[in-house]
């Protein structure tokens, strides 16, 4: 759940920012000089959203590596080292995939991939899950976090992302521009965008883009049973993957931080803003498959 709150937090900073800015140089004015052009509208809503969110996707690695303290392995420092970056090594190349970074970071047991290509990616676990784990249940989480990146999951999150956003800044500014055109109805001298077009469309932008984000959160919960597929297809069986849900049931898992959450395998809290299926729904879509 932090993962998945602060991915949307990242790209409703991003998509405030560039809303500002396009304020500053005036789009607003532009947009409103003869009445609220739509055609016009809806081409800055999709630059504005695709911009938002592939800002979002391209900060991920380092803004994943900042908010755990991830340290990348480049020369492996022991036998655990050396085997994860090996196991790693030989998932991505039965996915087709270039070698991502492997790191470890200290915390509760989890694990995420990130970044945003396919051949440039980030495969992390963490301390906890290493520790509290067999190889082979390990094993299996790397394999959906390969699964992953094999999915192509984080683009295809990000368009999804995109999508909702220009939604979001197309009808944040048309509602905005009704309610600030009936509060002037009688003010005939200002032909620019007044401060009801401003604060209505500031507000619902973070209002819509909150009511998106369990759009995209139902989306991930998708995904994450293709993971779990695809690990027992990278692994050659199911077993190993059952298993290592079945010991997430009884670890106290701690999780991601919120920029994580997306990748991460740890469940959330929420229903409707979840990230991810609860454990007993994954292992049971994966028993049947």
């Amino acid at each position: 759940m932090k993962r998945i709150f602060l991915l949307i937090v990242t790209n409703l900073a991003v998509m405030l920012v560039l809303g500002i800015v396009a304020s500053l140089l005036g789009v607003n004015r532009f947009l409103t000089a003869n009445g609220l052009n739509l055609t016009a509208l809806l081409g800055f809503a999709a630059v504005m959203g695709f911009g938002g969110a592939f800002i979002s996707l391209l900060i991920s690695k380092p803004m994943a590596k900042w908010t755990t303290g991830a340290q990348v392995i480049t020369q492996p420092q022991n036998p655990d080292e050396a085997w994860l970056v090996d196991t790693v090594k030989q998932l991505s190349q039965r996915a087709g995939l270039e070698m991502p970074e492997v790191a470890i970071y200290e915390g509760e047991p989890n694990a995420f991939a990130t970044g945003a290509f396919r051949n440039s990616a980030l495969v992390a676990v963490s301390t906890g899950l290493l520790q509290g784990m067999t190889r082979e249940e390990v094993e299996a989480v790397l394999a959906h976090e390969v699964a992953h990146i094999q999915n192509g999951d984080m683009v295809t999150l990000t368009l999804v992302q995109g999508v909702l956003n220009t939604f979001v800044v197309f009808l944040s500014r048309v509602i905005g521009y009704a309610v600030d055109s009936a509060l002037r109805k009688n003010d005939e001298e200002n032909t620019g965008p007044g401060i009801g077009y401003y604060m209505t469309s500031f507000v619902l932008d973070i209002v819509l883009g909150i009511a998106a984000s369990v759009v995209v959160a139902w989306f991930s919960r998708q995904r994450e049973f293709r993971a779990d597929a695809g690990a027992a297809a990278l692994m050659g069986r199911k077993q190993p993957m059952v298993n290592a849900l079945q010991r997430l049931q009884t670890m106290e898992s701690e999780g991601l931080p919120a920029s994580l959450q997306a990748m991460g395998i740890s469940g959330g809290l929420g229903k409707m803003f979840s990230s991810h299926p609860p454990l007993e729904e994954r292992i049971a879509a994966l028993q049947s498959s």
